[in-house]
């Protein structure tokens, strides 16, 4: 009998990655897997008529959403909040959002600066690719297809704007755009996003000094002080300020930590209603762990404030908690009182 020569060089048997019904690599002891296999008949049906409902709301391409908005801003609200078909989802970003028209409107533009124009931010943003999610399988290939993509549109827009340029945190949002639409699209949508298409420009949160997240840093800290007054008092004693846990929630937009089926539950409701979710978002957080929040110390609280946990993380428990917080017209009262004592002169400010 012959014995078979194994060649020490040869490459064993590819083991397959599992992945998540996202893209992303499985951890060992995945907690959704079991929840995934339990999903039920009547699940998977009442899903497809979801589906039905939301092509006949937008119609072909999205030929009768603006229409059906007009006609039923009420039912349109109502189904976004319960969230978007994942195979529909890109498309309707791209329609709430108003980038569909940036796009028609600036036929060639994305083109042109990807390939003809230079950027200062290009070494910046090819040390930061490896950093966007880098569990999913379309980020994890080192200059693949996925990192390529991602290149292109932060190069196009740092171009685009050079005021902002590039800033390390809009790579996490570009990366999520680019998991539902082509370049071009992500693009176009994060123009949207930055220049303020439908909803208040995002732009200052990536200006230097990041001046918009300032600003949403203290409205954020008197809301806490106003709807948790006993969690705010004990985040007074221990010295704990937004700014040590949130930065990250309004640059990313909860895309940077949070689970990904609960992120983009979270960007369906923001791209239609703007930036008043993610503080309903991150006051609904506080208030379901409140009670555990109030008894730890600063080290612990730090901590649990960057690592909630996972039953805090259900989307059909935490979204109806954010919607029921009414934080609208605080939030205006707050930015021109914030803008009063940036206006103050800096002597006076310290007298105070």
């Amino acid at each position: 009998m012959e014995s078979k020569v194994v060649d020490e060089n040869e490459e064993g048997p590819v083991v397959p990655m599992r992945v998540d019904r996202f893209g992303f690599v499985k951890q060992e002891h995945s907690p959704t897997e079991g929840l995934a296999r339990s999903r039920s008949a009547f699940e998977y049906q009442r899903d497809e008529r979801r589906i039905r409902k939301w092509r006949k709301m937008i119609g072909v391409g999205g030929s009768d959403w603006k229409q059906y908005v007009r006609r039923k801003p009420h039912v349109v609200k109502r189904r976004i909040r319960k969230g978007i078909p994942d195979c529909l989802r890109g498309l309707v970003w791209q329609l709430i959002s108003g980038s569909r028209d940036l796009l028609l409107l600036n036929p060639g533009v994305y083109e042109q600066l990807v390939i003809y124009e230079t950027s200062a931010s290009e070494l910046d943003i090819i040390r930061d690719i490896s950093r966007t999610f880098p569990s999913h399988v379309f980020f994890q290939q080192r200059h693949g297809p996925g990192q390529r993509s991602l290149y292109n549109v932060l190069k196009a827009y740092s171009v685009f704007d050079r005021d902002v340029g590039y800033v390390q945190g809009m790579g996490f949002v570009a990366g999520l755009l680019l998991l539902y639409m082509s370049e071009e699209d992500a693009f176009w949508l994060l123009v949207a996003l930055l220049k303020g298409a439908v909803h208040t420009p995002m732009e200052g949160m990536y200006l230097v000094g990041l001046p918009l997240v300032q600003q949403y840093l203290f409205q954020f800290d008197r809301l806490v002080k106003e709807h948790l007054p006993k969690l705010g008092e004990h985040f007074a004693q221990e010295m704990i300020n937004p700014s040590m846990y949130a930065s990250q929630w309004f640059i990313t937009v909860f895309s940077y930590s949070f689970p990904f089926h609960l992120a983009l539950r979270i960007w369906d409701v923001f791209l239609f209603e703007g930036i008043k979710v993610v503080f309903k978002v991150g006051l609904a957080l506080l208030k379901y762990c409140h009670d555990d929040l109030v008894k730890l110390p600063f080290e612990k609280l730090i901590h649990a404030l960057r690592n909630f946990p996972e039953d805090a993380m259900n989307p059909d428990i935490l979204l109806p908690m954010a919607f029921s917080i009414k934080v609208s017209k605080c939030l205006e009262e707050l930015k021109q009182e914030y803008d009063q004592q940036r206006a103050k002169p800096p002597d006076s400010q310290l007298k105070q």
